[in-house]
């Protein structure tokens, strides 16, 4: 991971860094299942004998750990949580062996309804396979299970245990049925493990958007407007802008030319496309204008996706296959009706911008324009200084039925980015079932400053639109043509980009990328005109320079400043006044003294220019 200058370690030597603990996901560990498998089970036997009239429903791992639902009459408590771990503590003491039985789907009913729990006759209706397994802890308590489990709980470690916190949850996520009890939970190999999982929770709540967001006056959500639609304030608007204005001079370098598409479009459009028939449940309802074209599905939609509209410049005009590749650039927003459980700060929104080009080649074409594609998203991760990442080859299942296009299609267009990739020699890995339904991807996996990964950039190879739509194109010996499409977003979202990077800075951002790069500190009354002529001739050049006018101490000048991490703080005595110079501190690097009014400005425009700090 690419180290930032104001971060905790930055000023370590290599002999002096804490030593890395590894902390794997559930999915990528079998020992962590079986621990988490079980321990989730010990749990859920420690509830019931605390609180025998506690049902238990679904307890699954989840990637840093496990839940519990239950149904209980009353509402747990933290403190009931600290009587459940010392319960656990009591059984894993006991070393019971966890036994594994296979049952008829007729025996396993007939217990079940013996012990009277109607949540796992449910949960036995849905299980299809035979026979059916059930795990006990010793004699005394059992639950049906696909397993793996441990072989005695003597072998979960108490002290690597933790039970985190309860929250309400719907049986099967309905709301219209039974109100449930969630008991979040953690299980590691050990308390090195755990004790560093506990770490980088409370780094994250230290680094949370949604906190430094609102602190740094970044962005804002309110009530009135609804949830998953962030109101941009005039600092995160700027944000907003040097990042879109950063990749579109990028693009205006490789050709790409900039369009504006509109937020609606008729429905027609997206049955063409295929997007209604696959994904109609997660876009808002549909505009009809009266109750007969609704019932025909005849009327607009709020676009869940750019590529439709982009389409249909294309094929405004008959192209010759002189004038391909054809590039075409916007940062349009999008939206998606997502679930309010599913809503997450700015990394999960309801309405958000994506950095959306398509492009439109010959065959011929596709492998040296999808390299470029890939040279400009590792331009992108490497300015952002995002440079733990890993490419996945996103391609589909030959099993499921969600996909559209031909076998040839595909194979072509999954052929065309593993050519790539190699030619570029990249580590790369395939996910198998991640394509998107028309088309495979080349997805970049960003790790952050706590591990965690996200997807940000991605391009995709097409046949299969180019096809619905008819698309032409007139090839050198006057035939008509099929154009190949390759989508591709650098940035993906451009809220979830910044959330990420909010979060990769702890609100520390780069000095070109800081909404306010400089501001000035005068002592006093006497040195303010002098403070507010610097700031002009700062900003005269470019650079995002303010004035503190409010009058208070130094101390708190600079306190204030630091709280709201500006790169540099100039501050301005009479000696600067006379010098015709600034004292210039900056989080970077320190105090570097008095440097000159115009050897401030010289040094801060080749620094942003050049993505460096000052």
């Amino acid at each position: 991971m690419v180290q930032h200058p104001m971060s905790p370690n930055s000023t370590l030597s290599p002999s002096e860094q804490p030593e890395k603990i590894y902390l794997p996901r559930t999915s990528e560990s079998e020992t962590l299942k079986k621990i988490r498998h079980t321990a989730s089970h010990v749990m859920a036997m420690a509830v019931q004998k605390l609180f025998p009239k506690a049902q238990v429903t679904i307890g699954p791992w989840i990637e840093n750990g496990f839940y519990y639902d239950f149904d209980s009459p009353e509402p747990f408590s933290e403190n009931d949580l600290k009587a459940i771990k010392k319960e656990m503590v009591k059984i894993i003491n006991r070393k019971l062996p966890v036994l594994r039985e296979e049952v008829s789907r007729e025996e396993a009913e007939k217990r079940i309804s013996e012990i009277q729990e109607p949540y796992k006759l449910e949960i036995l209706g849905d299980i299809k396979q035979e026979p059916i397994t059930i795990y006990h802890l010793g004699n005394e308590w059992w639950d049906l299970c696909a397993g793996p489990h441990v072989e005695n709980i003597s072998q979960l470690n108490p002290k690597a245990i933790e039970l985190e916190s309860v929250a309400g949850a719907y049986w099967r996520g309905d709301e219209t049925k039974a109100q449930l009890q969630r008991i979040y939970a953690t299980a590691w190999e050990s308390p090195e493990q755990l004790a560093e999982y506990k770490r980088r929770k409370e780094e994250a709540l230290r680094r949370d958007h949604r906190k430094l967001g609102k602190e740094l006056g970044l962005f804002i959500f309110s009530e009135q407007v609804g949830p998953g639609l962030p109101l941009w304030t005039p600092k995160g608007t700027l944000l907003r802008t040097i990042l879109e204005d950063f990749l579109k001079k990028e693009q205006i370098k490789r050709g790409y030319q900039q369009v504006v598409t509109p937020h609606i479009g008729r429905v027609d459009l997206f049955k063409t496309s295929g997007h209604w028939q696959k994904y109609k449940d997660d876009l808002f309802p549909m505009m009809a204008e009266n109750e007969e074209a609704a019932a025909h599905e005849q009327g607009f939609v709020l676009k869940a996706m750019n590529c439709p509209f982009h389409i249909q410049i294309y094929k405004s005009e008959l192209r010759s296959y002189r004038e391909l590749p054809i590039r075409l650039a916007e940062f349009g927003t999008v939206y998606r009706y997502e679930q309010s459980g599913e809503l997450g700060g700015l990394t999960r929104v309801r309405g958000f911008t994506q950095d959306d080009a398509h492009i439109f080649v010959t065959p011929e074409q596709l492998d040296s324009e999808f390299i470029k594609v890939v040279d400009l998203i590792l331009s992108v991760i490497k300015t952002l200084q995002l440079g733990n990442f890993k490419a996945r080859l996103s391609f589909r299942d030959p099993a499921s039925d969600k996909y559209i296009g031909s076998d040839q299609a595909w194979n072509q267009a999954e052929n065309a980015i593993r050519r790539a990739v190699e030619t570029l020699g990249m580590d790369h890995f395939e996910g198998i079932g991640e394509a998107a339904f028309y088309g495979p991807k080349l997805d970049f996996i960003v790790s952050d400053a706590l591990e965690r990964e996200w997807q940000l950039g991605t391009v995709q190879v097409d046949y299969n639109l180019p096809e619905r739509f008819d698309l032409e194109y007139v090839a050198e010996d006057g035939s008509r043509q099929r154009p190949v499409m390759i989508h591709r977003a650098p940035f993906g979202s451009l809220e979830r980009l910044i959330g990420i990077l909010i979060e990769e800075y702890a609100g520390d951002f780069p000095l070109w990328l800081a909404p306010v790069q400089a501001r000035l500190l005068p002592v006093g009354e006497a040195q303010l005109d002098f403070a507010k002529d610097v700031a002009a001739k700062m900003v005269a050049e470019g650079i995002r320079a303010e004035v503190d006018t409010s009058g208070d101490r130094l101390g708190k000048l600079i306190r204030n400043a630091e709280k709201q991490k500006i790169p540099v703080m100039a501050v301005i005595g009479a000696k600067e006044v006379e010098s015709n110079s600034l004292s210039i501190r900056t989080r970077a690097s320190g105090e570097l003294g008095a440097i000159s009014v115009d050897e401030v400005v010289d040094k801060m425009k080749s620094a942003i220019a050049n993505f460096e700090n000052f």
